[in-house]
This record gives C-alpha cells, sequence and structure tokens, in this order.
C-alpha cells in the first residue's frame, strides 16, 4: 500500500503503544490544564465583577492579552523564558511524563485557558437572578459571604457544562506542544510518520482518535445541559 494513502495503518502493530501513550498524555493535561486554571480563572472573573476600576482592567488586560495571542506564541515564552528562568528537574513520572516538558506545558495551557473560563465564571455568576444577592444581603450577609453562599452554588449549574466544553477544547489545543516534542498524541503521530516514511496514516488515526474522544464527549455535555435544563422548566 502507498505510503500517502490514507487507509495505510500498516505501521499500528508496531507503534500502538506510541498512540496509547500519546492519549494517556493527552488527556492527562487537558484535565490538569483546566483544573489549575479555575482559581485564576474565579479570580479574574471576580476582578472583572469588582467596583474597582484599577481591578476590573488589570483583569481585562490579562484576558484580552491571552485571548488575542495565539497559544503557540505563549506556549513558546512559557517555554523558553518563564522555564529557562526556573529550571524543572528532568523527572519521568510514571515512567513517560518529563515534568521538565509537561509542567511548562501545563502552565502555558492554564494560562490560555484562565482566559477563558474566567469569562464563563463572570457569564455563570451574571445569569444568577441579581435578587438573589439582594435578599442575601437584605439578611446581613456581607458581600463576600453573599457570593460564597449564594451567588456562587447558583452559577456552578450554569457553568459545569462550558467548563466540561473547555476541557475538550483542551484535549484538541494541547497537540500544539508537540512542536516541544511532548510526547502527546499528535506527538506520536509525527514521530511515527517520520519514522516509517507512512505520511498520512499516522494523521488520519490521530484524527479518529480525536474525534472518538471530543464528540461522545460533547454529546454527552449536551444531553447532561439539556437535562439541566428541564429541571429548571420544573
Amino acid at each position: 500500500m502507498s505510503p500517502t494513502s490514507f487507509f495505510n495503518l500498516s505501521f499500528l502493530p508496531k507503534y500502538t503503544s506510541f498512540f496509547i501513550k500519546g492519549v494517556e498524555y493527552t488527556l492527562l493535561i487537558s484535565i490538569v490544564s483546566v483544573l489549575i486554571a479555575v482559581i485564576p480563572a474565579l479570580l479574574l472573573a471576580l476582578m472583572r465583577l469588582s467596583k474597582s476600576r484599577v481591578i476590573r482592567s488589570i483583569s481585562g488586560i490579562y484576558i484580552a492579552i491571552f485571548r488575542s495571542t495565539p497559544l503557540l506564541v505563549q506556549l513558546a515564552l512559557v517555554y523558553y523564558g518563564l522555564f529557562n528562568l526556573v529550571k524543572i528537574p528532568s523527572y519521568h513520572l510514571f515512567g513517560f511524563i518529563n515534568l521538565a516538558m509537561f509542567i511548562p506545558g501545563v502552565v502555558a495551557l492554564a494560562l490560555n485557558s484562565a482566559a477563558y473560563v474566567a469569562e464563563i465564571f463572570r457569564a455563570g455568576i451574571l445569569a444568577v437572578d441579581s435578587g438573589q444577592n439582594e435578599a442575601a444581603r437584605s439578611l446581613g450577609l456581607p458581600a463576600s459571604a453573599s457570593m460564597r453562599y449564594v451567588v456562587l452554588p447558583q452559577a456552578i449549574k450554569n457553568i459545569l457544562p462550558a467548563l466540561a466544553n473547555e476541557v475538550i477544547t483542551m484535549v484538541k489545543e494541547s497537540s500544539i506542544l508537540s512542536t516541544l516534542g511532548m510526547m502527546e498524541l499528535m506527538w506520536a503521530a509525527k514521530t511515527v510518520s517520520a519514522t516509517t516514511y507512512i505520511t498520512i496514516g499516522p494523521y488520519v488515526l490521530a484524527a479518529l482518535v480525536y474525534f472518538t474522544i471530543n464528540y461522545p464527549a460533547s454529546k454527552a455535555i449536551d444531553a447532561i445541559e439539556r437535562r439541566m435544563r428541564r429541571g429548571d422548566k420544573r
């Protein structure tokens, strides 16, 4: 079969382990990145809702920068800039995760994701009826307690589906880490293609794997969101 054939998967018996490790790395770095992004994202969202113009501006500048510049540029600045000053030991976790690459990759993706997740949090908070906050304040709760105990618990219901979608987005965006040689799914496809000279098949397989991860996950999130909406109508 021709090396340029879309259906040439003759490399699979020898290189299946590359793709398995690539999927594991991709899922791990995507989930960890979004989880780490949640805390700064919540802080940024609250800053955006602050009455202080300075605080709102700081948050707005951060979000504008990270949403208006390419992720590849951000990754390069973090990897070659920040982590050129802060050295991470080249220690392998679970035998295949090189911390010297994994940590900079997670930091870059988390910083980028925080800008998007912050807007998710802000929209979720604003979606809560303002009367809820006013009722809490009338009962004597301070603004911070009202936000913590009344607004945020209700906002989480609005936030969860969008947050899950961010994980799906991160699964796709993590492919950019292959440019630094990080052992994720796209790196596996590039490595197998370069080693076997089968130019199309490895990328077709990578595309199929991304699809089998993301499409069912997105449908599941849609179903959960519809169920939550039916609960609201009741």
